[in-house]
């Protein structure tokens, strides 16, 4: 399995999205954040800013997440993926209802790089469909496992039925993270960083407990002691 290596400690395994609709904010709030190692560029920010905001982060030493979530034909997913493998991203998202064609080409484009990898959507954390045997979730990852992806993105709620038939053969990526005491806000999925551990995340995302906390770096060192202290 090609792709970034997969975390092995603790301030490995934060990411933060910078859902900021200009690369001014985004890299402001990225330079506050200089404990955190991983940060996820999502469609508004890209859209804004184009691959140049990739640049930016990755020449502050950030490992980059694009979050684009592809849904299109096999051809122009493909592409697509070859196109973002010219850049300084390691991780990157496609919906895997666009199908196992759609997953196969892309985990065929995503080859270019060792350390690349696609990672297939399987339901957002903001669904309330789908049922709570997460049975989708499942099928997507047996899907994503044949076509060679290098992970999924999964509720923490489906994180142990991942972990427990693909081991580390798919990385588990589970956003939806709220540290205790903070709102669910639009997320219906939702976990604390040390559950989302516990159930076989290999990366956890936390965005909002960060990003509009009043000390944005000492919220993401009081995340990153949690997940130390659960190791």
């Amino acid at each position: 399995m090609s792709g970034p290596t997969l975390p092995a400690e603790p301030g490995e395994r934060l990411i933060v999205p910078l859902d900021f609709p200009s690369g001014r904010e985004a890299l402001a709030m990225a330079r506050r954040l200089e404990p955190v190692r991983w940060v996820k560029v999502g469609l508004e920010l890209f859209c804004a800013e184009g691959p140049g905001i990739v640049e930016d982060l990755a020449s502050m030493g950030k490992q980059v997440f694009l979050d684009l979530k592809l849904h299109d034909i096999p051809n122009t997913v493909a592409g697509a993926v070859a196109s973002v493998t010219r850049l300084p991203v390691r991780l990157l998202t496609m919906h895997a209802s666009a199908g196992p064609k759609a997953m196969e080409a892309a985990s065929r484009a995503a080859a270019e790089r060792d350390d690349f990898g696609v990672l297939a959507v399987t339901r957002l954390t903001s669904d309330a469909t789908g049922g709570s045997d997460f049975a989708d979730v499942a099928r997507f990852a047996e899907g994503a496992a044949q076509a060679g992806l290098f992970g999924v993105v999964c509720p923490a709620a489906a994180a142990p039925l991942v972990r427990e038939r693909f081991g580390d053969r798919l990385a588990r990526v589970v956003p939806g993270i709220r540290p205790r005491g903070v709102e669910a806000h639009d997320q219906v999925h939702v976990a604390t960083p040390e559950k989302a551990i516990a159930a076989g995340a290999h990366w956890i995302v936390v965005g909002r407990a960060i990003t509009r906390a009043d000390d944005p770096a000492a919220a993401a060192r009081g995340i990153l002691a949690a997940l130390a202290g659960g190791a």
